[in-house]
């Protein structure tokens, strides 16, 4: 029998969350009931995602900065006095040619999909050993693509799903689940904001995806989030060390 998931006082953090998929997860967790702590590094999106719920505060932070992980969760358990969640979503990418290859350019994304969420499981293990909480790492389907002027992100993200799976083991003995989910080509504005792409080559790449996608549309992040509170819910007590796909079957094709 399916158990509904109450997240009644429990507290998340949900990081890259003035936005995107981030944004919708974290007034998905406050809908709900959670008290969600959101990380961004723009105060005045976080200012309009706060302004949405009473139940979201906000910490802006760089991702890229490896003492913000100690701050976020000094911050959540200051405020809360327990951590339930973690939703590692912030992500940095770019395109980037071999030939434009740049070695600032590289090890920021390094920093934001493989650090950033390495530091902050390192800092909120404790606090999720006494709850047996979870950790949702955000991945993509494009790791499972070879993807021109990707390789970096796709790569970086890659690594996040490997880290998912060792985190898995090596934190089931405090309980933890750690499980992720790799979205494929979602409307969530990330390929003019996180990617940087002009308008219309944003809407070129979102209408040759769009064809590539057995389902036939674009994901919203309305699709993403219920699977994200599902790894992150209570009722996920067996399953950990997953990666999910929720592409419509984009990679299916790959």
């Amino acid at each position: 029998m399916t158990r509904e998931i109450s997240w009644q006082g429990k507290v998340a953090i949900v990081t890259g969350g003035s936005s995107g998929i981030g944004e919708a997860t974290a007034l998905a967790l406050a809908e709900q009931g959670a008290t969600v702590l959101v990380t961004g590094r723009d105060a005045a999106r976080l200012a309009d995602v706060a302004a949405r719920s009473g139940a979201i505060e906000t910490v802006q932070a760089d991702s890229a900065d490896p003492s913000s992980a100690a701050r976020i969760v000094d911050a959540a358990l200051s405020r809360r006095g327990r951590l339930d969640l973690i939703v590692n979503n912030a992500g940095a990418g770019q395109p980037l040619p071999v030939d434009s290859y740049d070695m600032a350019v590289i090890a920021n994304i390094c920093a934001v999909n493989i650090t950033a969420p390495s530091m902050l499981v390192k800092e909120g293990r404790a606090a999720l050993a006494e709850t047996r909480g979870a950790v949702v790492n955000i991945g993509t389907a494009v790791s499972r693509n070879a993807a021109p002027q990707l390789a970096h992100y796709a790569a970086t993200k890659a690594a996040l799903e490997h880290l998912t799976r060792s985190w898995a083991i090596e934190l089931a003995d405090d309980g933890i689940k750690v499980n992720a989910v790799s979205p494929g080509p979602v409307k969530s504005g990330a390929l003019t904001g996180m990617m940087g792409l002009p308008e219309e080559v944003a809407q070129a790449i979102e209408t040759q995806e769009e064809v590539q996608i057995p389902l036939g549309r674009r994901g919203i992040p309305a699709d993403i989030v219920p699977w994200i509170l599902r790894l992150g819910g209570s009722d996920s007590e067996w399953l950990t060390g997953q990666v999910l796909s929720v592409d419509g079957g984009w990679s299916l094709r790959a």
